[in-house]
């Protein structure tokens, strides 16, 4: 007996720290009229950017077409087909106590065979709803990078509209995650009431006052309920994989719309060719070395294009270190009086902001990224230099 509540505090442990995780993982992304705010009217060009020799796995890489997080109709209704009910078979009354308690035992199986259907086909339809929103949101997000990559305007209103779209659906998905979250915790009651109808059974071959009919239907029912505590669990493996892979694709894709909410602002989609040199109107893009900033950014005049180059720089460097953090440093010149030197600090600090908000809609998370003043007489205008730490 003892056997059995250590397996099912086992199996319940492992589902609850699964729906655990999958509810941290579920952040909220901002809303699009957050995403899609007054333009700051500074841009940047970018001079840096290593050739990493890590792997391909790059931690903000620009969003494409995925597979969707969960089968459809046929593997739906493949999984109905593993998950059939036991049947409960019945048994003469010997006239017994024992009898007695094998009839109200049978019962509670009968029940339990009902709710293990119901709860298979519950997964099989909350299976074909997150496969439907997961093919709705990445026709919005095709949608998006194809106008994107052939160029638009900044800010396109049907673009934003697209983006709404792509961010119901991934909310829908997000539901969906918390209702297989309410489903698996059903099932976790129903596993825990067969193992301790197991448990009565074992004990009722113990008690007196048995024929040899009762413990041939004990013995029967035993094993029916067996059956059912492998079907029982098999559903909850289901559902607690579903939990976790549902839960991981939602949180990619969240920074996905993130970098896409940024590209839809600006008109372009971020990307191109990696450590190859691009030109920049005051500059080109170069190789960093060891000690030096990973990108600089100079406001040597209005309206610097920085984008492109700067989430060139920063896709680079997270693919070699994808836990990196960055710190941005604003750098004033110090020529002119006090008075000038001042002004020049206060107006490196609001370019120094503005780069911290581009790699916020990038994807990189405000809390690794530190921001810092400085003066450099050598500086001929504002400058923002970007390291990793």
């Amino acid at each position: 007996m003892s056997g059995h509540s250590a397996s099912r505090r086992l199996k319940t442990g492992l589902f609850l720290a699964c729906v655990l995780t999958a509810s941290l993982g579920l952040a909220g992304c901002s809303e699009i009229d957050d995403m899609f705010g007054s333009d700051s009217g500074s841009d940047i060009s970018a001079s840096a950017a290593p050739s990493p020799a890590g792997g391909p796995g790059a931690a903000m890489v620009p969003p494409t077409a995925e597979a969707p997080p969960t089968a459809g109709g046929a593997a739906s209704a493949a999984l109905v087909a593993t998950i059939t009910p036991v049947t409960i078979e019945s048994g003469p009354d010997t006239g017994t106590a024992v009898n007695k308690t094998i009839q109200t035992l049978r019962g509670q199986m009968s029940g339990l065979e009902t709710k293990l259907a119901a709860n298979a086909q519950r997964l099989a339809d909350l299976r074909s709803a997150g496969a439907q929103a997961a093919g709705s949101y990445q026709e919005s997000k095709a949608r998006i990078t194809t106008r994107l990559q052939v160029g638009t305007t900044k800010g396109n209103p049907e673009l934003v509209s697209e983006w709404n779209s792509a961010q119901a659906s991934l909310d829908s998905l997000s539901g969906n995650i918390n209702q297989l979250g309410a489903l698996g915790t059903d099932v976790t009651a129903d596993s825990s009431t067969a193992h301790f109808v197991l448990d009565q059974i074992s004990a009722t071959f113990n008690v007196s006052g048995a024929v040899d009919e009762d413990h041939r239907q004990l013995s029967l029912l035993e094993d029916e309920t067996s059956q059912t505590i492998v079907l029982i669990d098999r559903l909850l493996g289901e559902i607690s994989s579903d939990v976790q892979r549902q839960t991981a694709y939602v949180a990619n894709e969240r920074s996905g719309l993130t970098v896409l909410a940024s590209a839809i602002k600006n008109g372009e989609l971020y990307g191109g060719t990696p450590g190859i040199a691009a030109s920049a109107a005051s500059g080109t893009i170069q190789l960093s070395s060891a000690g030096t900033p990973l990108v600089v950014v100079r406001f040597d005049r209005p309206n610097v294009d920085y984008q492109q180059a700067l989430y060139a720089a920063l896709n680079q460097a997270l693919q070699s270190r994808p836990n990196a953090n960055f710190e941005v440093v604003a750098v004033a010149p110090t020529r002119g009086n006090a008075a000038s030197v001042q002004i020049a600090q206060t107006t490196a600090r609001r370019h120094a902001q503005e780069v911290v908000r581009s790699m916020t809609d990038m994807g990189v998370p405000a809390s690794r990224v530190n921001v810092a003043s400085s003066t450099d007489p050598a500086a001929a205008a504002s400058e923002v230099r970007v390291f990793v730490r």
